[in-house]
């Protein structure tokens, strides 16, 4: 069975960047759409963005507004989710998920990591 692992959060300035990492155990990374998702206290958790089996294709939220960029390397079974331009509003739990199809649907997803929290101060 797949396994993730969030790493790379923590507590970041306003305007500052940070790289998060999602290392995947078990089966090719190659074989998975993957996604990330986020959780602010009080809130539904809700997509970030996903980027395709082979990296070539990629989604993001509205919210996201050019700040964010998804990247895979299939052959270090890593993903990447960079953040620049943070926003206290992004401060929130980042999940890291493989589906077999993309979608921005939570639901669609069948492997999740822990998450790791970034908290965004101004």
């Amino acid at each position: 069975q797949v396994q993730l692992v969030e790493s790379g959060g923590g507590l970041v300035q306003a305007g500052g960047s940070v790289r998060l990492s999602c290392v995947v155990s078990g089966p090719t990374l190659s074989n998975y759409v993957m996604g990330w998702f986020r959780q602010a206290p009080g809130k539904e958790r809700e997509f970030v963005g996903w980027i395709s089996q082979g990296g070539t294709y990629t989604t993001y939220a509205d919210f996201v507004k050019g700040r964010f960029t998804i990247s895979r390397d299939n052959a270090k079974n890593t993903v990447y989710l960079q953040m620049n331009s943070l926003k206290p509003e992004d401060t929130a739990v980042y999940y890291c998920a493989a589906g077999q199809s993309p979608s921005s649907l939570d639901r669609r997803y069948d492997q999740w990591g822990q998450g790791t929290q970034v908290i965004v101060s101004s």
